[in-house]
């Protein structure tokens, strides 16, 4: 179990930690040394081996507690959010490493509020919503069942948003109007764009991105904020 806190002796250095968590689970303080020394490795933390734990980043830290989840070889790990918190560069060397878990056979189950994090890491995942499943199925299965192919993001002035999502509403398969920005969802952004501009309309800014499973999270969940 990773859970979303890190629960680490901070009293305690890095190799302190593993070999403490490995004997909870009745390893030889050897085994535990050899298994912990080759965690490490595994999370890129050998050089920090000797170092105390509150003098680690946070990036550290979730990276130390993940190997310390994996002291025992599980075939089943449970992460609790494992990236909250992290900057880019940080989650983006969690997930390789959660990756190369995959990869070498152990099971993740993991719950996460980062859409791209689902769709880097899970091969089938379930869209929750007021603790009732509203969604199930792999990251294009998804998307291909709740959204378009492509996804057409328009700005045009503060207070226009609403008037102009009349004269485009034909444009793709549905029309979003948000304070900032109108969505069309569409399976063909430019020809939809270019449509736009033949009519006269011409917004600050165009961009057209392929859809994502964030779309069909709020699409299932609303954009309102929940507890």
């Amino acid at each position: 179990m990773c859970p979303q806190e890190d629960t680490l002796d901070n009293e305690l250095n890095v190799a302190e930690n593993m070999l403490v968590y490995g004997r909870y689970f009745g390893l030889s303080r050897a085994e535990a040394n050899r298994r912990g020394a080759e965690l490490l490795d595994f999370v890129q933390l050998t050089e920090k081996a000797k170092a105390k734990v509150e003098d680690l980043s946070g990036g550290m830290k979730r990276r130390l507690t993940i190997a310390r989840s994996l002291i025992n070889n599980p075939d089943l790990l449970l992460l609790d959010e494992p990236t909250t918190g992290l900057d880019p560069q940080a989650r983006h060397q969690l997930w390789d490493r959660l990756f190369r878990l995959k990869q070498q056979g152990v099971t993740l189950v993991l719950t996460t509020h980062y859409m791209d994090e689902a769709e880097q890491l899970c091969d089938r995942l379930v869209v929750m919503d007021k603790g009732v499943i509203v969604a199930e199925g792999s990251p294009l299965q998804l998307i291909r069942e709740h959204s378009t192919r492509e996804v057409l993001e328009l700005r045009f002035g503060v207070s226009e948003h609403e008037a102009v999502a009349d004269q485009v509403e034909d444009l793709g398969e549905r029309v979003e109007v948000l304070p900032d920005r109108l969505l069309v969802y569409t399976d063909d952004g430019e020809a939809a764009a270019n449509a736009l501009h033949d009519r006269g309309l011409h917004p600050s800014s165009s961009l057209v991105r392929r859809a994502s499973l964030e779309d069909v999270f709020l699409r299932l969940t609303g954009r309102s904020l929940v507890d």
